[in-house]
């Protein structure tokens, strides 16, 4: 009989890197490029692109907090 593999129930999925387009609402190229660069937080699994939603969250608010406003 096979054994099943028991996942804890907090752990996150993995995003693929059409999922942080569609969630970043860019070109699934621009996500790659990111990624490449080192500028995207995600990683490799075997020559496959993965993420973690709670670090591209957290990569946002990044981007947001220092991206410069103009005031009023």
């Amino acid at each position: 009989m096979a054994r099943k593999i028991h996942t804890p129930p907090t752990a996150t999925p993995l995003m693929t890197l059409s999922d942080v387009a569609a969630y970043l609402q860019v070109a699934e190229r621009t996500v790659y490029l990111w990624s490449h660069k080192g500028e995207l937080p995600g990683f490799k699994l075997g020559n496959v692109w993965r993420y973690n939603r709670a670090e591209i969250d957290a990569w946002i608010e990044t981007s947001r907090a220092a991206t410069p406003r103009r005031h009023a």
